[in-house]
């Protein structure tokens, strides 16, 4: 293997069998730590009777786990100038599979929450490292096949944590839920170990503390104050406080960067126009994603009264179809570009989101299952064509920056428009129940209550996608 580089561009010569057991094993790896974002879901309520905890202190196992990530990734921009491939992905994976076997040992719920902090740790570092290897290792006009499969980590893993842990649950223990990553993550490791080279140049550039330090406090404070605010409620000091400090923070930390000559990210990649026009495209379509995600479960279970498990298994045809379509997307992309993709994707996103507004209380399962796998068709049109062609804008020298903004912005994504998804569903329903409901003690007007604030969450969706679909 050789590397060759200069101020505007790497190539790294690796012949098709490198490449491939490094894909291989960076998959494996990034399944198992993104599975785990969603994994809990359906243990939730496990959980709370198993260490007799609160729902508002249960659902730190998944805030918190989001907010590591987030706080994270920025620093992977400059962990990946400092560290070889090898030694980050060993380590994230090693990380990682400690934090799986503390959660999985845990007596109480304090413990458990350490190992989900640690499990995060792991995943923080994976996350950039996978897509900054691919556009190092793979040329241009082979990317969008890569990121394509890339894309059956990133979407499939987090829509399969519902339905894997309800049939987990069925027939064993929670801890279960750990045990079973363990595997995967040894395989990871023995792969890695194997095929891994360095395609990165180490450069050591000195470290900017007070960076790292307004970084993880503007991102971190982003998703505590959006996932918390479901909780405590918009008006809560705790909320709209540390919303305000974290916007304060990335302030000063927008500012420092362009200053400094050795930024942990080099904001020089957003001067890139089509860069930071997917950058918002995808921040849309995330938050569409995780929004969906945690609205639709909900709208089964609390609205149709079906089961966790059997809403899990009413979303896993729609999963399986955008895995299965992520690396066709890729090579469609690779032969016919973006705009070919993207504006189809859209356009079914907003038509399923438009469909979803009219769900009933008679709604069949067919109509869920059959609209959401239209979702996920529009979303695989879109997610990594789109990240593949905006991060092919850039130089070799700012691959580490983008990656590790675009996948900071995503997290951040998900867990704003999970939180503000959720917040509209709320207050229309409230709304509803208070002005439109005659008899609060009729169960079928306080369903309807609920479907109406389902119905207003799904238009407002439709309305953000549709402009940024004309944007584009």
């Amino acid at each position: 293997m050789q590397a060759k580089t200069d101020n505007t561009r790497q190539q790294v010569n690796l012949n098709k069998g490198q490449r491939t057991g490094i894909l291989i094993a960076l998959i494996i790896g990034a399944f198992v730590a993104i599975l785990n974002e969603t994994l809990l879901a359906n243990a939730l309520n496990v959980l709370m009777g198993e260490f007799n905890v609160a729902a508002t202190t249960v659902q730190w196992l998944t805030t918190a786990y989001m907010l590591v990530v987030g706080m994270l990734i920025p620093v992977t921009a400059l962990l990946q100038k400092w560290w070889t491939t090898r030694q980050m992905f060993l380590t994230a994976m090693i990380v990682f599979l400690i934090g799986t076997l503390i959660a999985a040992v845990s007596p109480n719920f304090t413990l458990l929450l350490v190992g989900r902090i640690v499990q995060a740790l792991g995943t923080g570092l994976i996350l950039p490292l996978l897509m900054n290897t691919i556009l190092l290792i793979y040329p241009p006009e082979k990317r969008g096949a890569a990121m394509g499969t890339m894309g059956l980590v990133i979407v499939l893993a987090p829509s399969l944590g519902p339905t894997l842990s309800g049939i987990i649950l069925d027939y064993l223990s929670w801890q279960w839920l750990f045990y079973t990553m363990i595997p995967f993550g040894l395989i990871a490791i023995f792969i890695g170990n194997k095929f891994l080279v360095n395609v990165s140049v180490i450069t050591k550039p000195k470290v900017d503390y007070l960076s790292i330090l307004l970084s993880s406090i503007g991102f971190g404070g982003i998703v505590y104050g959006f996932s918390t605010s479901g909780a405590a409620g918009w008006g809560a000091p705790e909320v709209y406080g540390t919303i305000i400090v974290a916007i304060i923070s990335l302030i000063l930390f927008t500012i420092r960067s362009l200053r400094i000559s050795n930024p942990i990210l080099d904001l020089r990649t957003f001067k890139y126009p089509m860069f930071s026009l997917t950058v918002v495209l995808m921040i849309v379509v995330m938050m569409s994603l995780f929004a969906s995600m945690t609205l639709l479960p909900l709208f089964m279970q609390s609205v149709l009264l079906v089961t966790a498990f059997t809403s899990g298994l009413m979303m896993l045809p729609g999963s399986l179809i955008n895995g299965l379509l992520a690396p066709i997307s890729g090579r469609l992309f690779d032969k016919f570009g973006p705009r070919v993709l993207i504006i189809p994707g859209l356009s079914l996103v907003v038509i399923a989101m438009y469909l979803f507004s009219g769900l009933q209380l008679d709604s069949t399962p067919f109509e869920i299952i059959s609209t959401h796998m239209l979702l996920m068709v529009g979303i695989s049109l879109v997610m990594m064509p789109a990240q593949t062609f905006g991060l092919n804008q850039l130089t070799s020298d700012l691959y580490g920056s983008g990656t590790a903004i675009m996948n900071t912005l995503q997290q951040v994504a998900g867990a704003v428009g999970t939180a503000l998804f959720i917040s509209v569903m709320s207050a229309s329903a409230t709304n509803y129940i208070e002005t439109e409901v005659t008899d609060p003690s009729d169960p079928t007007q306080l369903l309807e209550g609920s479907l109406h604030g389902f119905e207003t969450t799904f238009y407002r969706g439709i309305s953000h996608i549709a402009i940024h679909k004309n944007e584009e």
